[in-house]
């Protein structure tokens, strides 16, 4: 399997994009904005929070690059973007995968297959394994 390759700033994001999603206030509030443009007080309504509260969220949101922010007047309004869920998307995918075939090989084994296939297996998890 290939190894995933990022620089330190991607890392970076990559780590405030999953803080931000970690809180169930914020996962609510990217729902919210995956329906539909949302104003400020409108995201606030449904959580029962003050301004200023659901202010830092959306702040964080911004920061992972979850969500846009314009200007509208006295109006802000809050935008979903999707494109930083790709590089998140594409972890969630790897280790995924990776986690697929280690339960193919253990199915394999479990099956009693051919165990000249079951030592290839084990010896490239063993090789993955001291890599990681």
């Amino acid at each position: 399997m290939e190894e995933l390759q990022r620089t330190e700033a991607q890392e970076e994001q990559l780590d405030r994009i999953f803080s931000a999603l970690s809180d169930r206030t914020r996962r609510s509030i990217l729902l919210a904005v995956s329906r539909k443009t949302c104003t400020v007080s409108e995201l606030a309504e449904p959580h029962n929070m003050s301004l200023p509260a659901i202010s830092k969220h959306l702040k964080i949101l911004e920061r992972a690059g979850l969500i846009s922010k314009e200007k509208e007047g006295r109006i802000y309004r809050c935008n979903l973007k999707t494109e930083a869920l790709s590089a998140a998307t594409e972890l969630i995918a790897y280790y995924k995968k990776f986690w697929e075939s280690r339960f193919d090989a253990l199915e394999a084994f479990m099956a009693g297959s051919d165990p000249d296939a079951n030592a290839g297996a084990e010896a490239e998890a063993e090789a993955e394994a001291e890599d990681a």
